[in-house]
């Protein structure tokens, strides 16, 4: 077959029924092969899988959900896409779902205290989707709708970044263990008055983060106080106007853990306007692992949090417990996965390298 051959037609699909006169089959063998059947011989299997990729055939997916009496699609409901963490989230949904053969709905909430949920969730239904992935961040009270809509749910959910809770599957991060990490490894290098710029304390991670902070600096006998804490909104230019507010209530303050990597990074411009030398004066330290943290003018030490790794997780979870309530006659949703994160040393935390002697 030439090049020119194998230019793609779609005026003209080819059949199932000649992609088994060219193999030599019935179409019902062709259908086996194609449903990964496994009662045909590698032989004849090999044959029809290089006539179907000569021909360019492509199996109906309509046809295959008929069959199996399944749409091969799942609903994904999200919410604050302008935000790192969601987006890369649904990066990793988009890439694993496609990786196992499914189909995307997608229905993002223009709030994330979007109260009227039952509509969206039979439209989802209507659409006959296999299961639904929840990957809107707990916020605020977002959550109160479980109690009276998700009993009379007929197929798998599976839900993202929130607090545990009987019944539900949920992936989430240890944001708690996030925090904790963070202040430890600043105490390590020698920081001892070491403040916290949150991120939004409705949120969900956002607690769990500072909580991680005072569990931290208290096992090591330091009081946190609230005045060594302010709050962003997880943007960077919030990251500059927290750090300023900061100086001012905390001015003995010798490091600090900021909520994400972008608030960090405006933390990290601000401290060297103000002839603030990191990690010497200000240690610095923030979560998400974002690539761009690597090319700062001091390299940000961060918390790395997979967020694509999350999404790609969720996928794989909520197909497994799309089989497993087929297989069972109804679905359970009892099964909490919780990811690490993992520490990413920088320039911006490495305080005892500053101060240790020049050699001779």
């Amino acid at each position: 077959m030439t090049g020119r051959d194998r230019t793609l037609n779609f005026s003209k699909r080819p059949t199932i029924k000649e992609v088994a006169q060219a193999a030599g089959v019935s179409t019902q063998t062709v259908s086996r092969v194609i449903n990964d059947r496994p009662d045909v011989a590698g032989e004849t299997r090999e044959k029809i899988n290089r006539v179907i990729e000569e021909l360019g055939y492509q199996p109906s997916a309509l046809a295959r959900s008929l069959i199996q009496q399944r749409s091969y699609t799942l609903g994904v409901v999200t919410a604050g896409l302008k935000h790192m963490g969601p987006s890369r989230t649904l990066n990793g949904i988009t890439f694993q779902s496609e990786k196992m053969g499914y189909s995307l709905l997608l229905k993002e909430l223009p709030r994330f205290d979007t109260e009227n949920i039952k509509p969206l969730l039979q439209n989802l239904l209507s659409h006959h989707v296999d299961g639904i992935l929840w990957a809107v961040p707990q916020v605020g009270d977002n959550r109160s709708w479980l109690n009276d809509e998700l009993p009379d749910l007929p197929i798998p959910i599976v839900f993202l970044t929130m607090e545990n809770h009987p019944g539900l599957t949920i992936i989430s991060f240890d944001n708690f263990l996030a925090g904790r990490m963070a202040t430890e490894h600043l105490l390590q290098q020698g920081y001892r008055r070491i403040g916290h710029i949150a991120g939004p304390l409705d949120w969900w991670e956002s607690r769990q983060r500072k909580a991680g902070w005072k569990s931290a600096l208290n096992a090591a006998g330091i009081e946190a106080l609230e005045s060594h804490c302010t709050e962003g909104n997880w943007s960077s230019s919030s990251g500059e106007a927290a750090f300023k507010q900061l100086l001012n209530q905390y001015p003995d303050m010798d490091a600090v853990f900021v909520g994400n990597d972008q608030m960090a990074m405006s933390v990290i411009q601000i401290a060297c306007k103000n002839n603030i030398v990191i990690p010497r004066d200000l240690g610095v330290i923030g979560v998400d692992g974002l690539s761009e943290s690597a090319y700062l003018s001091t390299p940000l030490t961060t918390i790395v949090l997979d967020q694509y790794l999350l999404g790609c997780t969720a996928v794989e979870e909520i197909v497994h417990a799309v089989e497993r309530s087929r297989e069972h006659s109804g679905h359970e949703n009892q099964r909490t996965i919780i990811l690490s994160p993992e520490l990413l040393v920088r320039e911006s935390s490495l305080r005892l390298r500053t101060l240790e002697p020049a050699s001779p």
